[in-house]
C-alpha cells in the first residue's frame, strides 16, 4: 500500500468496515496448506509465511477469532527424501507406515507448527501450538489398512480450542489425531479443517493453497468461479472438472457448509495478503462456496 495515495488507502479501509462489523467476535478457521507455505529455503517461503501471519494477526486485532489448521505434505516429503526413505502411494495417497508416521509427527508438530506459531508471535504473545492429540481434540480411525496410519476424523472435541479463543489466543492446530487406544494417525489437513470449523461453529473456513480457486476449466485461470453453490460443486466433482488435490478441499467444503459453516473460501495463499483481500473486499480473489 506504500504506493497508494492517502485517499485510496482511506477507500480501502471504508470498504473493509462492513466486513469488520459483520465478523466481529466470529470464528474464522484458516487452513494453511503446505503447498502455500513452501519448503523452508525455497523462494518466497519467508515472505509468504510473514504475509500470512500478518493477516491472521490483523484479523484478530479487528475483533475476529482466527483459528489456524495447517498441513505439511511437501515438508514431510522433503524430510523423507533427506532421510533416504522412498514414499509409497496407493490411489494417490501416501502410505504411512510407522516410520513415516514418526516423520509426519516430527514435521507437523515439531517443525511446521512451531514455525507458524513463532511467526505469529513476532507480533505479540498471541499463538498457541496444538496437536490434534492434545486433550483429544481430534479423534481418528484408520481410513483403510492399505494406507497404514492414515486416519479419518471420527469426532472433534472443541473445548480446548474454545478456551484458547476465549482468552483471545490464536490456536494453531497440527492435524495428527488419535484413536481411543491412543494410536496416532496422520489426517488430511483439508478434511480436518472442515471438521474443526463445524465443531467450533465457524462463520468462515478459508483454504489457502497454491491455486487461485475453483475453475470450470482447471487449466484456464480465466475460468475461476468467484462463487459456487454446494450443489454445483458436487456436480463438478462427478463430471471430473475437479480432480487431484482439489477433491478433498471441495468435499470438505461441501461437508462444512452442510454442517453449518457460513461460507468456505479457496484461494492462492502465496499471493500477498490474500486472506485479507478475500475476507475484507467485495470481489475477493478466490472462490467462495455457498449453501445455495
Amino acid at each position: 500500500m506504500s504506493g497508494l495515495s492517502a485517499s485510496a488507502k482511506a477507500e480501502i479501509l471504508v470498504e473493509a468496515l462492513p466486513y469488520i462489523r459483520r465478523f466481529w467476535g466470529q470464528v474464522v478457521v484458516v487452513k494453511y496448506g503446505g503447498n502455500a507455505l513452501g519448503v523452508e529455503g525455497s523462494v518466497g517461503h519467508d515472505e509468504a509465511l510473514q504475509s500470512f501471519c500478518t493477516d491472521v494477526v490483523l484479523m484478530r486485532s479487528v475483533g475476529m477469532r482466527p483459528l489456524v489448521v495447517h498441513g505439511g505434505g511437501p515438508q514431510i516429503g522433503e524430510l523423507m527424501a533427506r532421510l533416504g526413505k522412498v514414499p509409497e502411494f496407493v490411489d494417490g495417497l501416501r502410505v504411512t507406515d510407522a516410520d513415516t508416521l514418526d516423520i509426519a509427527r516430527m514435521v507437523l508438530v515439531g517443525k511446521v507448527n512451531r514455525d507458524i506459531v513463532a511467526a505469529i508471535n513476532r507480533h505479540g504473545p498471541l499463538a498457541v501450538g496444538v496437536s490434534g492429540e492434545d486433550a483429544g481434540v481430534i479423534t481418528a480411525e484408520a481410513k483403510d489398512p492399505k494406507f497404514g496410519f492414515v486416519g479419518e476424523v471420527s469426532s472433534v472435541r472443541p473445548e480446548l480450542l474454545d478456551r484458547l479463543m476465549a482468552e483471545d489466543l490464536i490456536p494453531v492446530v497440527a492435524t495428527i489425531g488419535t484413536d481411543e487406544n491412543g494410536q496416532a494417525y496422520n489426517i488430511n489437513a483439508d478434511t480436518a479443517a472442515g471438521a474443526i470449523a463445524a465443531a467450533v461453529n465457524a462463520v468462515k473456513l478459508v483454504y489457502l493453497t497454491d491455486v487461485d480457486g475453483i475453475r470450470t476449466d482447471r487449466y484456464d485461470p480465466q475460468t475461476r468461479l468467484s462463487t459456487v453453490p454446494v450443489r454445483e460443486l458436487a456436480s463438478m466433482i462427478e463430471r471430473g472438472d475437479i480432480d487431484g488435490g482439489m477433491i478433498p478441499k471441495a468435499r470438505s467444503a461441501m461437508k462444512a457448509v452442510q454442517a453449518g459453516v457460513g461460507n468456505v473460501h479457496i484461494l492462492d495463499g502465496s499471493a500477498p495478503h490474500s486472506l485479507l483481500l478475500e475476507i475484507f473486499t467485495r470481489e475477493g480473489i478466490g472462490t467462495m462456496v455457498t449453501d445455495s
